[in-house]
């Protein structure tokens, strides 16, 4: 799973370094972004997130128990009542693309306006069909084959990147933007078909809705409410953070963006990754039976140790290397120097809320894996509450208070929002240690990791600062080589179970 994120959020980086250079930090670009946000919504509500929390528990636990028809009769049943929802809503999406708009974006005017509401008609079926791939990832997640289902967005990328390159599309960012939303439709129908054939093997035969008072469907719908809604909360959250950054002037949705891109990829490699192959596991683990809990906190805690193992490192080098990543990714074209420097401020809240985001994921299958979707929803109302309202005061009436300028007020947002994060994974933790006991990292390892990364920061600034490149690229690489060299010595002189599995790996390759 981990080699497919990988593989996908590289070809992820290269698309947003190809948007970056047609489109910099333009209004076409802000207007790119926020279309993409409207309909992506229907990706989220119905996508990985919810399916992952009301059907892969069901599913697995199924098939634990050697109820294999009846797992493949729930998946084809799911499959064929979701994809007549999921129309409809497309549909509706399409026509009601001018005033959901106004009411996401309401800052944008005149032809940004009708720009964003033209990709917006665009990109409505693309996001529908990557809603339907979600499917093929949940049946291929719970019979452990990772790999495709999580590469499969290369080419989603990859289309993108071609429409791009597409010689008319160059000639206006405008233009640009609307060849990119061409090239996302094509590369969602691509990342669906590449999936089917394998999950309609496994499930060995046509999807149907099916009728019949099957239980197991029941559950998963009675699962797929709870979910629906945390997933939404978390969409109205990202659909705060684009009105807001409507509010805050030329690049500000847009700037939102590269940083996303940027933080998700620890985010996903280390947080997704573990959390989504543990989450069939954990399924089977709660299914009951004695010692239940105790293997519910072994897993939990390894795979606590495994995330902050990767993620804190990651995060420290978002604080100090923030920067130099951000000019080697994007710096290009129409993205200039000054948008490196303001995209590195946007990286400065998340990278602080990088472990807690990572850590709640994974508290949250566990959740679903005990069939609990209640509780993750109660949690992430709150954190999206907290960050909303601090959120809104910090960004707008902040900046002109300080005299800075209004789209600085996102850094405040980000800052907010990293918070945020915390709030949520303590609560988050305190609920599931109530129900099977205390699940934390290992005493000290918290300390050393942060000192060995704290090592590597001042081993890549070293280099930096004797290099003296000037080139993006080799300048990251002069940085970050040895940054993670050191990290990795010193966690492994310094004990790290984590790191000395990792160097044997190595040496054994």
């Amino acid at each position: 799973m981990g080699a497919g994120i990988l593989l996908s959020r590289i070809f992820g980086l290269i698309r947003q370094r190809a948007l970056g250079h047609f489109l910099g930090l333009s209004d076409a670009s802000d207007a790119f972004n926020a279309a993409f946000r409207i309909p992506n919504f229907l990706q989220n509500l119905f996508g990985e997130g919810v399916l992952s929390a009301s059907f892969i528990p069901v599913y697995s636990r199924l098939r634990a128990q050697g109820r294999d028809a009846e797992a493949e009769r729930l998946a084809r049943a799911l499959i064929a009542w979701l994809a007549l929802l999921v129309s409809g809503i497309v549909l509706v999406g399409v026509l009601a693309a001018a005033p959901l708009t106004s009411l996401i974006a309401p800052g944008f005017s005149g032809e940004k306006h009708d720009l964003t509401v033209r990709m917006v008609r665009i990109l409505f079926p693309g996001a529908g069909l990557l809603a339907l791939s979600a499917w093929c990832l949940g049946v291929l997640n719970s019979h452990r084959r990772f790999f495709l289902s999580y590469s499969a967005p290369v080419a989603w990328n990859l289309a993108i990147i071609a429409a791009l390159l597409w010689p008319r599309a160059s000639s206006t960012a405008a233009a640009a933007a609307i060849a990119a939303a061409i090239g996302s439709v094509v590369g969602s129908a691509l990342q669906l078909l590449l999936q089917v054939p394998s999950t309609l093997v496994l499930i060995r035969g046509a999807p149907r809705p099916a009728v019949s008072a099957q239980p197991e469907l029941r559950v998963v719908v009675r699962n797929f409410g709870p979910a629906f809604l945390g997933r939404g909360v978390a969409q109205i959250s990202a659909f705060i953070d684009t009105l807001i950054g409507s509010l805050l002037g030329q690049g500000a949705v847009a700037g939102l963006a590269s940083a996303q891109m940027i933080y998700f990829l620890p985010l996903s490699l280390f947080g997704m990754s573990i959390s989504a192959a543990e989450l069939p596991e954990l399924s089977r683990d709660a299914g009951g039976g004695e010692g239940a809990g105790s293997r519910l906190r072994a897993r939990l805690v390894a795979g606590l140790s495994r995330m902050a193992f990767f993620v804190v490192p990651s995060a420290v080098a978002l604080l100090a290397f923030g920067g130099i990543i951000t000019a080697a990714l994007f710096e290009t074209g129409r993205f200039s120097a000054q948008d490196t420097r303001y995209v590195w401020a946007l990286l400065l809240g998340p990278a602080v809320g990088l472990l807690p985001a990572a850590m709640a994921r994974l508290y949250n299958s566990c959740f679903y894996g005990l069939h609990d979707t209640s509780t993750p929803l109660r949690m992430s109302l709150t954190r999206v509450g907290v960050s909303t309202i601090l959120g809104y005061v910090a960004a707008v009436h902040l900046p002109p208070a300080i005299g800075v300028e209004p789209r600085y007020g996102a850094v405040a947002l980000t800052g907010v929002a990293g918070a945020a994060g915390w709030l949520e994974f303590l609560l988050l933790r305190n609920r599931l240690e109530r129900r099977i006991g205390t699940v934390r990292l290992p005493a000290g390892m918290p300390g050393r990791l942060l000192l060995a990364s704290a090592a590597g920061a001042l081993a890549g600034a070293g280099a930096d600062w004797m290099l003296g490149l000037d080139q993006p690229v080799l300048r990251a690489l002069a940085a970050l080589v040895p940054f993670g060299a050191v990290y990795l010595a010193a966690t492994h002189h310094l004990g790290l179970n984590e790191a000395s599995t990792l160097i044997r790996r190595f040496g054994r390759r």
